[in-house]
């Protein structure tokens, strides 16, 4: 069996890709600094917010975290629209990445939260710093370097599942390989060019994110 192939048929359109790269990157970044904040308001209310907020924050992590992403995407774009609530396909798809990388990174910024020792919140406390005071600058800081590399794991996992916003024309990376696939009949060439730059992007980001994280966020 003869395999012609022609990764220059994909390879020509490189500022459709570039494109999609581009709107995967922005769409990522967007959500990752919305999400983490997310994450760690709704962390400090289920560790120490009262009763209702608890229950309310702990039923919208539930919901998030049981549904499949594309499921909460198309709720967001398509069901919205009933309500008269209609979205572009570049906001919906921010807004559905942000709920998801909130709900998950609110269970590990938790996780880190109830691991700091009980003694350093006494400390802060006798200093007389405030609640939020204790929390931002005695609490939080090791708990998410705690906690960063699990961290690091679901905003590449968001990245990647960014590939679904595709599907409501949001003209992401995926999005730009099936425009070309679809114009070109190049399907095999097409996916393997968006699987190499989708790896590329992911590497990155790690690489990014475990430098930033030590050097920006909690000072090691």
């Amino acid at each position: 069996m003869q395999i012609d192939l022609n990764f220059w048929a994909i390879l020509s359109q490189w500022l459709f890709l570039l494109k999609g790269i581009a709107w995967t990157i922005g769409l990522t970044a967007i959500a990752m600094f919305i999400g983490l904040i997310v994450g760690i308001a709704c962390a400090w209310a289920r560790a120490s917010g009262p009763v209702w907020l608890r229950w309310l924050v702990g039923s919208y992590v539930e919901i998030i975290r049981n549904t499949p992403f594309i499921v909460q995407l198309f709720f967001i774009f398509f069901g919205l629209p009933s309500l008269g609530v209609r979205l572009s396909p570049e906001v919906a798809s921010i807004i559905a990445m942000v709920l998801n990388l909130g709900a998950y990174g609110t269970e590990i910024i938790r996780a880190g939260i109830e691991n700091t020792p009980r003694g350093q919140i006494e400390a802060g406390h006798s200093l007389a710093l405030s609640r939020v005071q204790v929390f931002v600058y005695v609490v939080l800081p090791p708990a998410l370097k705690r906690v960063w590399p699990a961290l690091v794991s679901q905003c590449i996992i968001v990245m990647l599942g960014s590939a679904v916003c595709g599907q409501i024309a949001t003209e992401e990376l995926s999005y730009a390989a099936n425009v070309i696939q679809a114009s070109n009949f190049r399907t095999f060439e097409a996916y393997i060019v968006a699987t190499l730059l989708y790896l590329l992007l992911a590497v990155g980001l790690r690489r990014l994110l475990n430098w930033a994280g030590p050097k920006f966020i909690f000072g090691s």
